[in-house]
């Protein structure tokens, strides 16, 4: 079930909050429910030990200022139930918390990766609008910091506030009330009162001072990414960069990515600096400063010693749990940072599919849909940029299954209509209708093929185990790289193992392997001679007889394999685009 889209108005908390409930709803909402009560049933029994061990530091006091052995031998039996309960429940309180951190982080990840890596979203959001920078790097480390944090920020919230309804009633109880120095006013509770100016006191302050530190954390993130995309680029691109002697440049580009990171760490230091020594004196005085307003009390009989230590514990968890927003301000702000760039991340891949309300002009875009039909067609299609410059207009053909088509002319407008039958080119209007099914085959000028098996990379993107050794054999023979057979259980990187011509081979050798119904390719044979791709096409004019093909190509040298050639001029200015589609003369077979 597609979670419901929050409205942009809303924050991205409450955004990230809708993926939550998602989340909570989902099919395994019975098993997630079940670990979150856990998770809450767990915390209450660390509270509820924590106010044992309160009462139990009363009395332990209180047995050292009478000198009662017995009772510190029974005391300390005590602690060690204590010490075994506590140890217990901590373990199964962490063991509990990370599988909800692990379980959430895989759900939300595979909700995003897989809406990214559907309708070619992951190559479309390169030319959206928007933040949405790094989006391996959002997936990957983003979702792991704002799952974990927020689970991790959602308990110790929790436990503070349990933590503040309990400990006031214990330091009401044991403190009782005390008259303003030099005067008969009585203050009843004054401890809670102070826990509650200590606490709300270092809380504001502590807020204002760490205000940078969230905008310097999301900055900090954002060119951390940066430097992480950059160093993967120059490995991926490796070769390239070394044929073109490019290390100064890439060296001075890392460099570049490391002191954005430097100027955004230091930026964090700085906001780090006011909030990390304001807490410091904070949490150097709170022990001192309960007992020293509770010590006149001692001092005049009121309290006994194991009172005024209660009470001291009691105003250190009091003002502990009311410095919750203070405590967690840095994981606050890492986790916003993250949140914000998840969130940002998956809404703007919603918007590829929600054109703008605001003009309509914005609204149209290339209509591609599967048809019940077995023919491909297009009506009305125009193809802009990006940037709305116009390359064709008016472009309407209907292509019945098994015709054979060159296409040539300019190559911005012939990639554009190759990308655009493929899904991955929206900047126009008109629309694309593909014959029924999806027996349909898309053949790049580079090939993908993925670091493992040459075996998987040939049966990609299919199961690798769907196909026998004889039938992998025969489809390299008949793209004439037999000598790549013994190699079939070899791994390695073959985008980088082998030269173009040899990629490209192989990308026909999957159409001979896996016998589409119709195919698009777009300078596939680019690295082929003039006498290689006339044997290439012999080859596919006998193996897939009944294929439709339709080839972008340059080379006029294999007329002879197509019934019709199209060519594609570029539209320009204020001027209405002409197409002309011939029928080339048929040359006797050689």
């Amino acid at each position: 079930m597609e979670p419901e889209r929050p409205s942009r108005t809303l924050g991205a908390g409450w955004q990230f909050a809708g993926l939550f409930r998602d989340y909570w709803n989902g099919s395994r909402k019975w098993t997630v429910r079940g670990a979150v009560l856990l998770l809450i049933l767990l915390t209450v029994a660390q509270v509820g030990l924590a106010i044992w061990v309160s009462y139990w530091h009363r009395d332990l006091f209180d047995a050292l200022e009478d000198r009662a052995l017995g009772e510190l031998l029974h005391l300390t039996l005590v602690f060690v139930l204590i010490f075994v309960l506590t140890m217990g429940v901590t373990a199964l309180h962490l063991h509990v918390k990370r599988w909800v951190q692990l379980d959430w982080r895989q759900w939300l990840t595979t909700l995003v990766l897989d809406r990214w890596m559907s309708q070619a979203r992951h190559y479309r959001l390169q030319f959206a609008a928007g933040e949405h920078d790094n989006p391996d790097g959002r997936i990957a480390e983003d979702i792991r910091i704002a799952t974990e944090a927020a689970v991790g920020l959602a308990h110790s919230l929790l436990y503070s506030v349990l933590i503040l309804g309990s400990f006031i009633d214990i330091l009401l109880a044991v403190s009782g009330s005390a008259a303003l120095p030099g005067t008969d006013v009585v203050v009843p509770g004054y401890m809670v009162l102070m826990a509650f100016v200590y606490a709300g006191a270092g809380t504001g302050l502590g807020l204002l001072l760490g205000r940078p530190l969230i905008r310097s954390t999301n900055r900090l993130q954002t060119v951390e990414a940066n430097l992480r995309f950059g160093l993967a680029r120059a490995r991926a691109h490796s070769e390239s960069i070394a044929l073109m002697h490019g290390e100064g440049f890439e060296r001075r580009s890392a460099r570049r990515l490391f002191d954005d990171v430097g100027r955004g760490w230091n930026r964090q230091t700085v906001a780090y600096l006011g909030i990390v020594s304001f807490s410091t004196g904070y949490g150097t005085l709170l022990p001192v400063f309960p007992i020293l307003i509770a010590a006149p009390q001692y001092i005049a009989g009121v309290m006994t010693l194991g009172l005024l230590m209660q009470a001291a514990q009691a105003f250190q968890r009091l003002t502990s749990a009311l410095s919750w927003p203070v405590d967690n301000l840095g994981e606050l702000a890492r986790c916003r940072a993250s949140i914000d760039r998840i969130v940002s991340l998956y809404d703007d891949m919603l918007q590829l599919e929600r054109p703008d309300q605001e003009g309509a002009a914005a609204a149209e875009h290339i209509q591609v849909s599967h048809a019940r039909h077995p023919d491909l067609q297009i009506r009305g299609l125009c193809l802009t940029t990006p940037t709305g410059q116009r390359l064709l207009d008016g472009f309407d053909i209907h292509v019945r299954r098994g015709e054979r088509i060159l296409i040539t002319g300019d190559p911005a407008v012939t990639v554009a209509l190759f990308k655009a039958v493929a899904g991955l080119w929206p900047w126009g209007k008109g629309e694309i209708e593909l014959p029924e099914g999806r027996d349909v085959m898309f053949l790049p000028q580079h090939p993908f093929l993925p670091e493992g098996t040459l075996r998987a990379a040939l049966c990609y993107p299919h199961d690798a185990g769907q196909y026998g050794d004889a039938e992998l054999q025969r489809a390299l023979e008949c793209a004439g790289i037999v000598w790549l057979a013994p190699r079939l259980d070899d791994s390695d990187d073959w985008g980088r193992a082998l030269p173009l011509r040899a990629q490209q081979h192989l990308g026909v050798a999957r159409l001979v392997l896996q016998q589409p119904g119709w195919v698009f390719i777009d300078e596939a044979t680019s690295a082929f001679d003039g006498q290689d791709e006339m044997d290439t096409m012999e080859m596919l004019h006998h193996e897939l007889p009944s294929t439709t093909l339709l080839n972008i190509s340059l080379h006029n040298g294999v007329l002879r394999f197509y019934d019709r050639k199209l060519v594609l001029k570029r539209q320009r200015p204020a001027r209405i685009q002409s197409f002309r589609t011939e029928r080339p003369s048929l040359l006797p077979e050689a």
